[in-house]
């Protein structure tokens, strides 16, 4: 089964709450994925799909995106921890010359692929598999980091790295433990209705954040 297939068995056609512009191969409470535990997906050989779900900070940053479309229009945009593209679509959508889907998981690349495919987008979407702490970021004039503040050391490592590049960088989260609390200043704060099943309240607000650094 290609990873396109496996995509395709596994998921439905849906919208996120926050942006409804935007279709997406998305497991829901019917699907597998939805049930698999993760020692399970390892048995098959699947990392956890975080690529499967519509993660608040990530419809956050693409509303926002959606909603300031001078944001992005014309630029060559990295949007990194891409999962599903919600985020890379968005910019796409929203006038981004051109984005570069970047994530650590190859199933995420086949979803952002069909997903781009569903909307439109995927002539100007390049997805590539990789780890973004080591990836140069000097090609791009716009940085999107959707959600992905989890653990410590990646986190710390991402920022680190986050910090040294010379376009501006926008996060979206709700507040995840390993946010960086210095050097980030708030643009934005929506409200995002969400799984009890994905995160702690059904209601959760997440907000856009800007990077303080050299491309600020």
């Amino acid at each position: 089964m290609s990873s396109e297939d496996f995509v395709r068995a596994n998921t439905v056609v849906g919208v996120s709450k926050l942006v409804p512009e935007i279709r997406l191969h998305l497991a829901t409470e019917v699907t597998p994925l939805w049930h698999a535990t993760e020692s399970y997906l390892t048995q098959i050989n699947i990392n956890p799909p975080f690529w499967a779900f519509a993660w608040v900070g990530g419809q956050a940053l693409a509303r926002y995106i959606l909603d300031n479309p001078e944001v992005v229009a014309g630029l060559n945009v990295l949007d990194i921890g891409s999962g599903g593209g919600i985020v890379a679509i968005a910019a796409v959508l929203a006038g981004a010359e051109h984005v570069t889907a970047l994530d650590i998981d190859p199933l995420a690349a086949a979803v952002c692929r069909l997903n781009a495919r569903l909307n439109g987008a995927d002539g100007r979407i390049t997805t590539e598999t990789a780890d973004a702490i080591s990836y140069d970021f000097a090609p791009f004039d716009l940085i999107l980091v959707g959600d992905v503040c989890y653990t410590r050391g990646e986190s710390a490592e991402l920022t680190h790295h986050l910090r040294k590049a010379a376009a501006p960088v926008l996060l979206g989260d709700p507040g995840r433990q390993f946010l960086p609390r210095q050097g980030i200043r708030r643009v934005a704060t929506y409200t995002v209705e969400t799984s009890r099943e994905l995160e702690a309240a059904s209601i959760t607000k997440a907000s856009i954040w800007r990077m303080v650094g050299p491309g600020t």
